[in-house]
């Protein structure tokens, strides 16, 4: 008889890593519609040198932010804002209806709640002495974008 072999694979194949995400995706949209994953990034520039950047994506009328960067030399000049409403928009037009992130207590967490995100949930000690922050924004066209 075959047993089934589980194992960790710290050197795992591209190919196999696309065929879990290929499966998954596959189960998903026969359980629900179609995803639309469209990735979405938006960046800022001063002078020609890349001052900010958002990265993220939009699927299932959501937009989902990964990563938002501001450099420290424009911090408090609008940057990040700017980065967000540039998201949000895109997203609208995408038909995106909502939007989540999540964010660490020692980052932006009174800045995405500025902008109108609120806390969902949270884990305690992640990492150890600290919080991370889910943050879902819903109804993206009643707010200003």
């Amino acid at each position: 008889m075959n047993e089934i072999e589980t194992r960790i694979e710290d050197d795992c194949p591209d190919e196999v890593r696309e065929q879990i995400v290929r499966s998954l995706v596959a189960y998903n949209d026969a359980n629900a519609s179609p995803q639309d994953y469209r990735d979405l990034v938006v960046v800022s520039r001063l002078g020609g040198e890349v001052v900010g950047g958002l990265i993220g994506f939009t699927h299932w009328n959501w937009l989902f932010i990964k990563q938002l960067w501001v450099s420290e030399s424009v911090r408090g000049r609008g940057v990040g804002t700017e980065l967000m409403r540039a998201a949000e928009r895109e997203a609208v037009a995408r038909a995106c209806l909502h939007a989540h992130l999540d964010t660490f207590g020692f980052q932006a967490l009174p800045f995405y709640q500025g902008l109108g995100y609120s806390v969902f949930g949270q884990l305690g000690d992640y990492p150890v002495g600290h919080t991370r922050y889910f943050l879902q924004k819903r109804d993206l066209k009643a707010g200003e974008v």
